[in-house]
C-alpha cells in the first residue's frame, strides 16, 4: 500500500492517501479549519503526529494551486511543534535520489512562514538547505524576501559551487539564473564587492545567456505549419519530437498540438473552407478532427452541434472528449438551448452541457443543475472534475435545496479549491451558514475561503470575534482576508 504521495518503486507521481474526513489526521491532510482546532484540543503527541505526516507527505492532489503553507505554519507555531522532525525530512539519503521538488516544497514554504513568524531556527534550516540539498533553489527564494543582505552573500560561494566552471556548467548556471523566482540573491552575489571572482562569472554568465536567448529568436526553429487549412490540419497530425533525455507525455502533446492547430485554423481559414473543415470534424483523422471541431465549436458554426454529437457518439475516446470540451466553448444562444436538451445525458457530453447551464444559465435551469451535481457526486464521489462548476452554479442560482449535498461535498472532498468552491455556494443557499461551516472557515487553508468567512461568520460566537482579531494583527495573512476582517470589527450594522 502507499502511505506516499510518492510511489517510490515507481519513481512517478500518484494520488496522496487521504485518511476519511471525521479523522484528525483526515482534517489537516483536507486543510479544513476544523483540523486546527481538533488538533489543538487533542493530546500534543497525537497533534504532532498528524501535523508532522501531512509535512513529509504533502496531502495536495495538485500541489501548485492549493495551499496548505500557511494553515500548517500556523499550527507548527501554536504546536510549539519544534524544527527536528523537519530537517530529518528534509536531509533524508532519499533527497539525494528523489530531487523533485515535490518532495520538500511544501517543508520549505512552511519553513518559510515561520521565519517569517520570528523563528531563527527555521531561518537557519533554510539557509543550510539551500547550501546542501537538492531542492536548493525553492529554500533560496523563500530566503530571498525574508533573509537579510549579508546572509545571502554568504550563500553565494556554496551556491555557485554546484555548477563547476565549464561551458556545460556556466549554461547550467545561466538556466538556474533565469528560473530563479526571486532575483534579489543573484543580484547580490552579482554585485559582492568581496568576491571578484564571483562577480565576474555570474556577469559573463548574463552577457552569454542574453545573447543565446537573441540568438534563438532570430532563428527560431520553432514548428511552422503551412498556411492554409489543408497544411494545418496535417500539421496537427505530426507529433513533436521528444527532447532527449526528458519525460515526454504522449497524450499531454497531442493535445497542445491540437489546440495549437485550432489557432492557426482562426487566422487562416475563410468562409470558403467551411466545407473542408465540417469534412475534418466528421470524418479525418483524429488529431485533425479535434482541431477542426473546436475551431467551428468557437465559431458556433451551424453545422458544430451536430459534428459534436456524432463525434461523442461515436468517435474514439480521445476524439469524444475532444469533441464535449469543444462544445464547453460554444458562447451562441443554440448551444445554451442543446445543453437544455444534452443536460439529462450522462456522458461527456451530457457533464459538459450541465456545466454550461451551471456557467451561463438562467433560473428555469436550476433543477437541472442541481440534478447534475447530485448525479457527479453519486457516480464520482466529492473530488470529481465536473463538480467545480455545477457548486458554483447552484450557488450563482441560489438552490436552496442545493445545501445538504453542498454540505456533503464540503465534508469529504480532499480538494481545498473545491472544499471553498463549496462555502461560497453554502453562504448563497443555505441560512445556517453563517453559525456552522463559516466559524470553521476562518482557520481554513485557502486565502479566499477564510475571506468568505470573515465577511459571513456570526460574531455571536466569542471564537469569531477572537479569530478575526487574530487574522487582523497577523502579518501573513493575505490582504483580501485582513479587509473583509477590518470590515467586521468595525464598530457598525456590519460587526454584528
Amino acid at each position: 500500500m502507499l502511505t506516499s504521495m510518492y510511489a517510490e518503486n515507481l519513481g512517478q507521481y500518484v494520488d496522496p492517501d487521504i485518511a476519511p474526513s471525521g479523522t484528525l489526521l483526515g482534517l489537516l491532510q483536507r486543510g479544513r479549519g476544523d483540523g486546527t482546532l481538533h488538533a489543538l484540543a487533542a493530546p500534543r503527541a497525537e497533534a504532532l503526529s498528524a501535523l508532522h505526516h501531512c509535512l513529509t507527505h504533502d496531502p495536495r492532489r495538485d500541489w501548485q494551486v492549493e495551499h496548505r503553507s500557511l494553515y500548517y505554519a500556523r499550527l507548527h507555531r501554536d504546536l510549539d511543534a519544534g524544527l527536528d522532525a523537519l530537517a530529518a525530512h528534509l536531509f533524508a539519503p532519499q533527497d539525494r535520489v528523489d530531487t523533485r521538488e515535490e518532495r520538500t516544497g511544501l517543508a520549505l514554504s512552511v519553513l518559510g512562514h515561520l521565519a517569517s513568524y520570528g523563528d531563527n531556527g527555521a531561518l537557519r534550516l533554510l539557509r543550510r538547505y539551500a547550501a546542501r540539498g537538492a531542492n536548493w533553489q525553492w529554500a533560496l527564494d523563500e530566503l530571498a524576501v525574508r533573509d537579510d543582505d549579508a546572509a545571502l552573500r554568504r550563500l553565494g560561494p556554496a551556491v555557485l559551487a554546484r555548477f563547476p566552471a565549464t561551458k556545460a556548467g556556466d549554461a547550467e548556471l545561466a538556466t538556474a539564473l533565469r528560473d530563479a523566482f526571486e532575483p534579489r540573491p543573484w543580484r547580490l552575489w552579482a554585485e559582492d564587492p568581496d568576491r571578484p571572482a564571483q562577480r565576474a562569472r555570474l556577469g559573463r554568465v548574463r552577457e552569454q545567456h542574453a545573447f543565446d536567448r537573441w540568438s534563438r529568436q532570430m532563428r527560431s526553429s520553432g514548428p511552422r505549419p503551412g498556411w492554409s487549412v489543408r497544411e494545418v490540419l496535417a500539421w496537427a497530425q505530426e507529433l513533436p519530437t521528444p527532447p532527449p533525455g526528458e519525460p515526454f507525455d504522449v497524450e499531454q502533446a497531442r493535445q497542445q498540438r491540437e489546440a495549437a492547430a485550432a489557432r492557426c485554423l482562426a487566422a487562416v481559414a475563410g468562409p470558403e473552407d467551411g466545407p473542408e473543415l465540417r469534412a475534418a470534424a466528421r470524418g479525418g483523422p483524429d488529431a485533425a478532427r479535434c482541431a477542426a471541431l473546436r475551431h467551428l465549436a468557437e465559431r458556433d458554426d451551424p453545422a458544430a452541434l451536430g459534428l459534436i454529437d456524432e463525434a461523442v457518439t461515436c468517435a474514439p475516446g480521445p476524439v469524444a472528449a475532444a469533441a464535449a470540451a469543444a462544445f464547453g466553448r460554444m458562447r451562441g444562444v443554440a448551444a445554451l438551448r442543446q445543453a437544455r436538451r444534452w443536460a439529462v445525458r450522462e456522458d461527456l457530453l451530457g457533464a459538459e452541457a450541465a456545466a454550461m447551464l451551471a456557467t451561463r444559465g438562467s433560473g428555469q435551469d436550476a433543477d437541472a443543475v442541481l440534478a447534475a451535481l447530485r448525479r457527479t457526486v453519486r457516480t464520482e464521489g466529492c473530488d470529481g472534475e465536473a463538480l467545480g462548476p455545477l457548486v458554483d452554479g447552484v450557488g450563482r442560482l441560489a438552490v436552496g435545496c442545493a445545501a445538504p449535498v453542498l454540505r456533503h461535498v464540503y465534508r469529504e472532498t480532499a480538494s481545498s479549491q473545491l472544499r471553498g468552491r463549496a462555502a461560497r455556494a453554502l453562504a448563497a443557499t443555505d441560512p445556517g451558514f453563517a453559525a456552522s461551516f463559516a466559524v470553521e472557515c476562518l482557520w481554513d487553508c485557502e486565502e479566499s475561503t477564510r475571506e468568505i468567512a470573515a465577511r459571513a461568520a456570526t460574531t455571536g460566537d466569542d471564537r469569531v470575534v477572537e479569530r478575526l482579531r487574530r487574522l487582523a494583527a497577523d502579518p501573513a495573512e493575505e490582504a483580501g482576508v485582513q479587509s473583509a476582517v477590518r470590515g467586521r470589527l468595525r464598530p457598525g450594522p456590519s460587526s454584528g
